[in-house]
């Protein structure tokens, strides 16, 4: 996925981050409460912090009088550990949501991909679709809920803030407020720059997974043909670009992250002429400008909080788009009640029979056909082969009838029924399908065999292993059935992996 050519941000990316924060409000929902506890004890710790200042305006009055100042230490002592442990407990509540998120979103995603329809997953890069899983999905943790409550803390301890300030001198607040908002229109240029470096920083890992994958599903041809090199290249490249955005927003993310002090330094100065000034004319006491000036480096922490939640909103909307990306995406209806095994069937068992009527099927509109208004019939016993030359459509055939594709004009039928009308998983039961590479799983030998009938029985597979030949190859192995295949089968030989295919396909009895 090229994305250097990203726009950048307009006005017409208001509907997009209304779709974002619906998204978003769509994984936190199920976990509102315990996002709202954890935003609960965030304000306890966080009003800690605040009444400090006034505790020390009270000391440093207590002891120009004179007074003990026994209690207020006390006082002070007490509300540190009480706010320390209230922000802990706080703390501990939000990543174990966050981590709850996650997996909600990793589950939702998963069970979409693996539902899309094949013509989606063929368009498709699989990396890129993988990356979505694993490390867009870890950019949620942030923005679900530290983002969430970041923000509602920043502003509420702000505004809190902001109203002692501005009743300890509304002339030293107008100061400070006069400085944060100059800082402030900066930090609002500089935040979607953070979210376009990320989603291009997330596509990069996306085409980086994809480049792997593709390498490790022909590994052998890689090395027969001397491409280590050139592959190797190609994948650094997109590593490359990965590092290249997510310096870029490492570079705008610390520009923002030095902003509050910034802001703070800069009216500390300005507070500190304005304040010495009022002080010596009399105007306020000095105990109100120490905790003026407490107050204004307490900023620090609110300010920096909102501008952490809009930093991680930038980098999560990204990821947010990609991963809702997928949602849209053409999927079969999900199967509710696992696979359907032969005994469920409602059905006679006799062998079925299949019929094409006036079938054309094209890819995509404006593509040529693959096959154009076919018509045969296929009894239900005997043998029935299909012969042409490569590219004649011979696969594309067996594809429309278990429902990879739909057929762009015709129907077919099994058993004199649309296989429009069968649902999914009790049309495929019936089928036998056996692919061409005869694709093996990564796993042990057995797991394969009963990967379309997970209750089959030990006599099942010792019938079927003698029907394919397989139990020589069962008895040499160290392990037997539960010998390890490797990835995609790379332990057996391309013989022993089609009948292991043939083997998976009769284990299901087929009609």
């Amino acid at each position: 996925m090229n994305t250097a050519s990203a726009p950048e941000a307009t006005g017409a990316d208001f509907p997009r981050a209304r779709e974002t924060l619906k998204a978003l409000y769509g994984y936190v929902r199920p976990h509102r409460w315990a996002v709202a506890l954890g935003l609960l004890l965030a304000l306890v710790g966080a009003a800690g912090g605040l009444l400090q200042p006034l505790a020390t305006k009270e000391l440093v009055d207590r002891l120009s009088s004179g007074g003990t100042i026994a209690d207020i230490l006390l006082a002070m002592t007490v509300l540190v550990l009480l706010s320390t442990v209230a922000e802990a407990f706080g703390a501990y509540a939000l990543e174990r949501t966050a981590e709850s998120v996650v997996l909600a979103a990793r589950r939702s995603l998963i069970g979409r991909l693996l539902r899309l329809r094949l013509a989606e997953v063929d368009r498709m890069q699989p990396g890129d679709l993988m990356s979505r899983v694993s490390s867009d999905t870890t950019l949620l943790r942030a923005v679900s809920t530290q983002a969430v409550v970041n923000a509602a803390t920043g502003a509420v301890t702000l505004v809190a803030a902001v109203v002692v300030m501005a009743f300890l001198d509304a002339v030293l607040l107008g100061v400070t407020l006069g400085v944060v908002a100059v800082v402030g229109a900066g930090v609002a240029l500089v935040m979607p720059k953070i979210g376009q470096a990320t989603e291009r920083s997330q596509a990069a890992v996306g085409e980086m997974s994809t480049g792997l994958e593709r390498v490790f599903g022909a590994f052998r041809t890689v090395k027969a043909s001397g491409a280590e090199e050139r592959e190797t290249a190609r994948v650094e490249a997109a590593a490359r670009r990965a590092w290249r955005h997510g310096v870029r927003g490492a570079k705008w993310e610390a520009v923002v992250g030095t902003a509050d002090n910034l802001a703070v330094q800069l009216a500390f100065l300005a507070v500190l002429a304005v304040g010495g000034a009022r002080v010596a004319s009399g105007e306020i006491p000095v105990s109100t400008l120490i905790a003026f000036l407490l107050y204004l480096f307490y900023l620090m922490e609110p300010v920096y909080r909102l501008i952490e939640a809009v930093s991680s909103y930038q980098e999560g909307a990204a990821a947010i788009s990609r991963i809702t990306e997928v949602d849209v995406l053409p999927a079969e209806p999900s199967v509710a009640h696992g696979p359907v095994r032969p005994e469920d069937w409602a059905v006679v068992q006799y062998p079925a029979s299949v019929r094409f009527e006036d079938v054309s099927f094209r890819y995509a509109p404006g593509l040529p056909y693959i096959i154009r208004q076919v018509d045969f019939e296929v009894p239900g016993t005997g043998m029935t082969a299909f012969v042409g030359p490569s590219g004649a459509g011979k696969s594309t055939l067996f594809t429309l009838i278990e429902r990879f594709h739909e057929a762009t004009g015709g129907r077919v039928l099994v058993d004199g029924k649309d296989v429009r009308e069968w649902p999914l998983p009790e049309l495929r039961s019936v089928i036998g399908y056996v692919e061409q590479d005869a694709p093996v799983l990564a796993g042990t030998l057995r797991e394969n065999l009963v990967f379309a009938a997970p209750g089959a029985t030990d006599d099942d597979i010792r019938a079927v292993l003698a029907r394919t030949r397989l139990d020589t190859l069962v008895e040499r192995l160290p392990h037997g059935l539960d010998t390890l295949v490797g990835h995609r089968g790379s332990k057996l030989s391309g013989g022993e992996r089609q009948r292991v295919a043939i083997a998976r396909a009769l284990l299901r009895r087929p009609r």
